[in-house]
């Protein structure tokens, strides 16, 4: 990979581009995988960070980038907030809410057909396949299916990656229901330190919906493309002396230069997050990690605190930063599946989950070329599958997933640790796991 000279020799950056500029989703995945199985690449079983100190080689650090090459990866996504700065999601002093439990063992036997080549797999190797850390599955608000592997325990946090993005957009969301956020307004308007930006004359409506004319590239091996000097931005730790670029998320946003007309199609750009997360905070007079304390994770009995990582100047990455519990993460997923109740109380707006329900354009998404999602849209950060149960999903690169099928009455939440970025490594062997799922539990009796 061809990364800028500066790159090189600054430390933690080139690994702070793959973290931070979480967003290469439409990459295809290699056919025939050059890593080690997920069994081999344990990161138990490696030992990675045991030891008082570690071995010298299971040591890792976020400033040499080791933290982030893979198998090292699979511990790091469950351990972020011992290597980088961050900013805590408080969950409050209330009970968590309950989660009923009633296990169904033969979930593992559960068959589908791969996407790709048509084989039949069962669910149980399907997570390995994945390189799964843990999965939650809720039926009708109740756990009838768990299962962690790797480095993420249940009273652990992981990282969520573009899964983030979906809670920002469910923030604007229920701040547009709320009559706070108008978006048909520009950007510029809420934000004048963007007037000058390619996000100034862009609507709320186009960031929320990704439809934005801006220039920003995630291909990582173009040493030019706008995601270095992204992750650059955003990397909290001590520049070079010559380096001149963007120090924060907030300078390098004022960056951005326009590329094509807004509202004309569908582009996935985690920079459209990072400045809708800065409209929220203008709106609400909070950070987005102090909004969802405030307006969600309080209020939605969960276990653990969540955590976000931070710039140097601690400005939450809305793209990508949020860490969670995976049962929490399934909480949340059963509140958005509830219309936005949970916990004995509306939580968000039900106006605001029938907003993100409806989807996007379809024919706008159908350009952005995701062969194996073929009639979805996008639609307030969040992945509107259209099928025939109205499932739509948060995404994250590396296997992060929240499913939610409503007629199913089912939320998957998952966590990974796919040494492959692009969804399209795992939704062969997931959107259609997902789906069989779905049909599994809709025989059981109520």
């Amino acid at each position: 990979m061809a990364v800028p000279q500066w790159l090189n020799r600054s430390s933690g950056c080139v690994a702070a581009a793959l973290f931070l500029a979480v967003s290469a989703v439409a990459a295809q995945a290699p056919s025939s995988s050059p890593y080690p199985n997920a069994a081999d690449s344990d990161p138990v079983k490696l030992g990675w960070m045991v030891g008082s100190p570690p071995p010298a080689d299971r040591i890792l650090r976020f400033e040499d980038g080791s933290y982030f090459q893979f198998p090292a990866m699979r511990w790091s996504v469950a351990h972020f907030r011992e290597l980088m700065p961050t900013v805590n999601v408080s969950r409050g002093l209330q009970p968590a809410a309950p989660l009923p439990r009633v296990l169904h063992d033969d979930i593992d036997s559960v068959e589908f057909k791969r996407l790709d080549t048509g084989e039949t797999m069962r669910w149980r190797d399907s997570l390995a396949a994945n390189y799964t850390d843990g999965i939650v599955v809720l039926h009708q608000g109740r756990i009838v299916y768990e299962h962690y592997a790797g480095a993420l325990q249940p009273d652990g946090q992981h990282a969520a990656m573009s899964v983030t993005k979906s809670f920002i957009g469910t923030l604007a969301s229920m701040l547009v229901a709320e009559g706070k956020l108008d978006p048909d307004r520009t950007v510029a308007s809420y934000v004048p330190e963007l007037a000058a930006s390619a996000f100034g004359s862009a609507t709320v409506r186009q960031l929320m919906d990704m439809t934005t004319g801006i220039r920003f590239s995630e291909d990582y091996a173009d040493p030019k493309a706008e995601v270095w000097a992204h992750a650059a931005a955003g990397n909290p730790l001590p520049k070079p002396k010559d380096f001149s670029g963007p120090r924060s998320y907030y300078e390098f946003m004022q960056t951005v230069q326009a590329q094509g007309q807004h509202g004309e199609a569908f582009g996935y750009r985690t920079a459209n997050t990072d400045a809708l997360g800065w409209v929220i905070a203008r709106v609400s007079g909070q950070s987005v990690a102090q909004l969802l304390s405030n307006r969600i994770w309080s209020r939605l009995g969960a276990e653990q605190d969540a955590y976000m990582s931070v710039d140097s100047t601690g400005t939450p990455f809305a793209g990508g930063g949020l860490n969670t519990g995976l049962r929490d993460l399934a909480r949340f997923g059963e509140m958005v599946r509830n219309n936005g109740f949970f916990n004995g109380q509306q939580i968000i707006p039900a106006a605001a989950v029938a907003d993100i329900r409806q989807g996007g354009k379809r024919s706008d998404f159908a350009n952005a070329g995701y062969t194996l999602l073929p009639g979805w849209s996008y639609r307030n950060m969040w992945w509107i599958t259209h099928n025939d149960h109205g499932a739509f999903a948060a995404r994250g690169v590396h296997g992060q997933a929240l499913y939610i099928d409503p007629k199913a009455e089912m939320v998957i939440a998952r966590y990974g640790s796919h040494p492959v970025a692009a969804n399209a490594a795992n939704d062969p062997t997931s959107l259609p796991a997902f789906e069989a799922l779905a049909k599994y539990l809709m025989k059981l009796p109520r």
